[in-house]
């Protein structure tokens, strides 16, 4: 799903035009589907209200290592503000006090629109067919060599009078373990770290596997971190995760106009009109599993039939037995997730069991052991510098490489500020990299 993006520079950057941005008409439910009475008001108490105040005026340096749930009381996480922040970016009260201050500052222009997402923008499709498909288009044709079924265990670094250079990449190209020299002339730029490594799948009718499993991205960053502490520390992101963490999403395909009429009556928009439905995730409240579901413009595939709707469920809780499936969303099917979000969409009970079976929606879902890594406290030094002190060759790019720019992490801004820094230093550019949207120093945008 999109962010806020606050600077026209960061969006020409897009491969896809935005071509809408609608508002929601109801954010929040509860009780089977009934949308909460204070749905559109913060409910931020005067206690509250001060202790967001006074984390916007604190300084990053003395958050460091600090939690959200160590800085604000009861009365802020009994808000409605809360629910809204926490389910539009996934933060949990165990995440990053410094990366939501980060968070505050860079949208606080847009903190109006929070409850009903007015002030968030869509792609046409799909991420990979709006972002991805184009940039390929682009890139392959001008040369770049795409290498697939090849894994980077390793960036062998030589350090001597103060420089850092890539010597050698130690690779495993399909299943054949093999090194290559980097040239004198050569640049290596790493994406170290990865939310979506060691993925596992499920469907209608199975679980997807849980695993914690590290996978390659995060053993190319633990072995390049053990050759020098400038590389990081790794496993402050993605080691000991808590079980109550946001693990599952799921995607469903719904051929039912009965679960369509329920849609709709919720958004109060047809779903075929071409235009974003619900205009950003709708949470129900009492959920256990805290879930959330979203419906964007249809067709969402350019391959999708005219007369499907796909639906992005996720829950931002691991660890807590559905209302409707006394389950763990962890050990669900699609059809168990299916039939909880029905009974929290407002589906009578006796009705679940028929619209949930495979003819009517087929969920499939996904299990993703660090998808809110970005999140976890850190402290200086835990993320690599985009340029090392001293590189000569090798770059970080990605949000778990360390910008100067105080970019928010888990958004397409920050991988493209960490990549133009290492672009335009490995190769002498004399370009700026676009600032970011300037709105916790503009007065207007404060008032």
């Amino acid at each position: 799903m999109g962010k806020v993006r606050g600077d026209q520079a960061v969006q020409s950057l897009q491969p896809h035009k935005v071509l809408d941005s609608d508002s929601s008409h109801g954010r929040l439910i509860r009780q089977q589907g009934e949308r909460v009475p204070t749905d559109g008001d913060f409910t931020l108490s005067d206690r509250a209200q001060k202790e967001i105040v006074k984390l916007f005026i604190a300084s990053e340096s003395s958050l460091e290592g600090r939690t959200i749930g160590e800085w604000f009381s009861e009365d802020f996480f009994e808000s409605n503000f809360w629910t809204y922040w926490a389910t539009m970016f996934a933060f949990e009260t165990w995440h990053s006090l410094a990366e939501m201050r980060r968070y505050l500052l860079r949208f606080v222009h847009a903190i109006d629109g929070l409850a009903d997402f007015s002030a968030l923008k869509f792609n046409r499709y799909d991420q990979y067919d709006s972002m991805v498909k184009p940039l390929l288009a682009y890139l392959e044709p001008h040369g770049v060599d795409f290498r697939y079924s090849t894994t980077v265990r390793d960036v062998r670094v030589e350090t001597a009078d103060g420089k850092v250079r890539a010597e050698r990449l130690l690779l495993t190209v399909d299943g054949v373990q093999q090194e290559q020299e980097v040239g004198e002339d050569d640049l290596v730029s790493v994406t170290n770290g990865s939310i979506t490594e060691s993925t596992t799948y499920g469907d209608h009718h199975t679980p997807a596997p849980s695993t914690t499993e590290p996978g390659g991205s995060w053993t190319l960053w633990e072995n390049l971190a053990e050759q020098s502490p400038l590389f990081g520390r790794p496993g402050v992101f993605y080691r000991g995760l808590p079980e109550r963490s946001w693990f599952v999403s799921a995607t469903a395909t719904v051929e039912s106009r009965e679960v369509e009429e329920h849609i709709e009556r919720l958004t109060q928009r047809p779903l075929h009109d071409g235009k974003v439905n619900t205009g950003g995730i709708v949470t129900a409240t009492d959920s256990p599993w805290m879930l959330s579901f979203t419906v964007h413009r249809q067709p969402h595939f350019p391959t999708q039939r005219p007369d499907q709707t796909i639906v992005w469920i996720h829950a931002l809780y691991s660890d807590t037995e559905g209302a409707y499936v006394k389950k763990p969303v962890t050990e669900c099917t699609g059809e168990e997730i299916t039939q909880e979000w029905l009974y929290h969409l407002g589906v009578p009970e006796d009705r679940i069991p028929e619209p949930a079976a495979q003819e009517s929606v087929n969920t499939v879902l996904v299990y993703m052991p660090f998808i809110t890594s970005y999140f976890m406290p850190r402290r200086a030094g835990d993320r690599p510098a985009v340029m090392p002190e001293g590189s000569m060759n090798l770059a970080f790019i990605g949000n778990f490489a360390e910008s100067p720019t105080r970019d928010t992490v888990f958004t397409t801004e920050y991988s493209v500020r960490t990549a133009m820094e290492a672009v335009y230093t490995l190769f002498d550019v004399e370009r700026g990299v676009p600032e970011v949207f300037a709105s916790a120093t503009d007065l207007r945008e404060l008032i």
